[in-house]
């Protein structure tokens, strides 16, 4: 797959190409099944599959003030489509002012045509954009016949009766969900960033941790859950993981801090993903830190033995 970030940088597509495009938080089961859906057109068309996805999201742009909980970061996204692997070009569009102001019509004709000479889209029937979210559907198709280009419906997918959506799977995890939301994902909930270093208090405690750098202003989930974090070198090694703002030893910043059971390595710098598999409490504040240490004591153990039973089920 070829990421390309801005119109300037996309490559010629002297025959056209066929075309998706969305937000895409968390690439989960709705999304996959549009991705495919359109690869599976691009194959029919003998055309490469050209996925455009923005950023930030346009809701972030629009209300800074009122931060999405993202299910992936721009990293994550381009990671997650890569790894199905049925798109040829990843486009990251830049969503800015000017970006903003394009009506409907301009967008169709600067870059579904004129940039990709789109041959063919697939879009969710319910999807909006242009300025003032004046474009639908139906004018995709009736730009479409004047820019000689066809269009087709995405597929809805459903669990349980109810849509697949980055919303119901934002609810969930909220709830501390994390089984719920890894059904509606196809994958377990991770939050993937770089170890930094911390303060220390957790090697002082007892449970030394790896902080992760979540780069993000809201978090989908709070609370301590048993993990399992991948290394970039492809090792797995479980663990128990909070997610929050640590009110005991008075943090403001929300945070990841996951203590890695039985492991010694220097991680510092390293990108590594933590995957969330089952709650084990949700936040809370402490009198003392011998409470503090209580509990972790106990979360680790709760945690080990349900990642062992996961492992080793009777």
């Amino acid at each position: 797959m070829q990421l390309i970030r801005g119109l300037s940088a996309l490559p010629a597509f002297p025959k056209g190409c066929v075309a998706t495009l969305g937000n895409f938080d968390g690439v989960h089961l709705g999304h996959q099944a549009v991705l495919r859906q359109a690869a599976d057109q691009a194959r029919k068309f003998g055309l490469p599959l050209v996925v455009l996805i923005f950023e930030p999201l346009p809701r972030e742009f629009f209300a800074p003030h009122a931060p999405v909980a993202r299910l992936t970061r721009l990293r994550e996204r381009v990671a997650f489509i890569k790894e199905l692997g049925v798109v040829d070009v990843l486009l990251v569009l830049r969503f800015n002012t000017a970006f903003a102001q394009l009506t409907a019509e301009t967008f169709v004709e600067r870059v579904l045509a004129g940039a990709l000479h789109t041959r063919h889209l697939v879009i969710g029937d319910d999807f909006r954009f242009g300025q003032g979210r004046q474009g639908d559907f139906a004018l995709l198709e009736q730009l479409g016949r004047r820019f000689d280009f066809s269009v087709q419906a995405a597929a809805t997918w459903a669990l349980d009766g109810e849509r697949v959506s980055s919303t119901r799977i934002r609810a969930l995890l909220a709830e501390r969900d994390v089984a719920g939301a890894a059904r509606l994902l196809g994958r377990p909930f991770t939050l993937c960033g770089r170890v930094i270093h911390g303060d220390k208090r957790g090697r002082q405690l007892g449970f030394p941790t790896a902080n992760v750098a979540l780069h993000r202003r809201l978090s989908p989930l709070r609370g301590v859950f048993a993990v399992t974090t991948t290394l970039p070198d492809g090792t797995v090694v479980n663990g128990v993981a909070n997610v929050g703002t640590r009110p005991t030893v008075d943090g403001q910043d929300a945070r990841l801090e996951v203590h890695l059971f039985d492991f010694d390595r220097d991680i510092y710098g390293k990108l590594v993903r933590v995957a969330f598999l089952h709650p084990i409490r949700d936040e809370q504040k402490f009198n003392t830190l011998e409470e503090l240490i209580a509990q972790i004591t106990k979360d680790s153990a709760q945690a080990r033995n349900w990642l062992e039973a996961r492992a080793n089920p009777a």
